[in-house]
């Protein structure tokens, strides 16, 4: 705009001379009229538009000035304005742009994980001196610092609780991480969601096979454990049984077995009235035939 001006300006001049020369009036009604278009445009070159949600980063001969807000803005015709938006922005690392990450084991895992992050308008020259233009922020500065700290936290825990157990406290890492890298740079992170955290293949048949071993072993214990139970209660109850025997071998004797062999076929003799008595007369239990029928 300000080349323009100075083209106008210069037309106007020429215009004015050769109507000085000729004394048409037509070439000084050009020349006024050009003038007017060189002061308009020279206006124009010294304004500048700040958008809403933006802040500007004024450069003169390659210094650089302080941050301009929203608005209408006077500026030197040679300032260059860079423009940086203020918005919130997400930055999604998933899909292609998945974050891939190694735990202290080795192990791969892919972490899908979205960024919420906005430039400081008080820190945008510090953003002009380190990015140079709006979208060089993301590419240059958050999108490699996000990964650089994703994978460092993630290095630091084994595969499991990478995907599991401690996915909660690796996402609080990496969010205080983020912040605490981005913000002395101009960058403002409101939020770091850890959305979702997938072993590869390799990692999942691995876990998929000490899964099926703690399984087994399981099964084994309880398998093992069982026995022993039904051994412990076989013992008990052998033990029962010969310490019954053993009683009841104390407190029967011969004399004794004799009388009760004897009662017994005294009562059979009442039905039967010859009958041999296993008994026998005595303690040496020889047989006898017994004739109930005679007294």
């Amino acid at each position: 705009m300000f080349v323009l001006s100075i083209l106008l300006l210069i037309a106007a001049v020429v215009l004015f001379v050769v109507s000085r020369g000729q004394g048409a009036g037509g070439w000084k009604v050009g020349a006024a009229l050009s003038a007017v278009a060189a002061v308009l445009a020279g206006v124009f070159a010294c304004v500048h538009v700040v958008s809403a949600y933006e802040v500007g980063v004024p450069v003169t001969f390659g210094k650089i000035g302080k941050p301009m807000t929203s608005g209408v803005q006077f500026t030197s015709p040679f300032t260059d304005v860079t423009s940086f938006s203020t918005r919130p922005v997400d930055l999604d690392l998933y899909d292609k742009s998945v974050v891939e990450v190694r735990s202290s084991q080795g192990g791969v895992l892919y972490a899908d994980i979205t960024i919420k992050w906005a430039v400081v308008p008080a820190k945008a020259v510090e953003l002009y001196r380190l990015a140079g233009s709006s979208e060089a922020v993301e590419e240059r500065l958050v999108v490699p610092d996000s990964r650089e700290i994703i994978r460092n936290v993630f290095a630091k825990h084994t595969s499991e609780e990478g995907y599991a157990s401690a996915r909660e406290q690796i996402g609080s890492e990496i969010a205080a991480l983020i912040k605490e890298r981005l913000a002395p740079r101009g960058i403002d992170v409101t939020n770091v969601n850890l959305r979702n955290v997938r072993p590869s293949d390799k990692l999942q048949d691995q876990i998929d096979k000490k899964i099926q071993q703690e399984q087994d072993t399981e099964r084994a214990v309880e398998a093992a454990r069982t026995a022993k139970a039904e051994a412990e209660r076989r013992r008990i109850e052998a033990e029962g049984i010969a310490r019954a025997n053993e009683i009841l071998a104390k407190s029967l004797s011969d004399k004794v077995l004799y009388n009760q062999c004897l009662d017994a076929y005294r009562e059979a003799a009442k039905a039967n009235p010859v009958y041999a008595v296993p008994c026998g007369t005595n303690a040496n239990g020889t047989p006898v035939i017994v004739n109930s029928g005679k007294n």
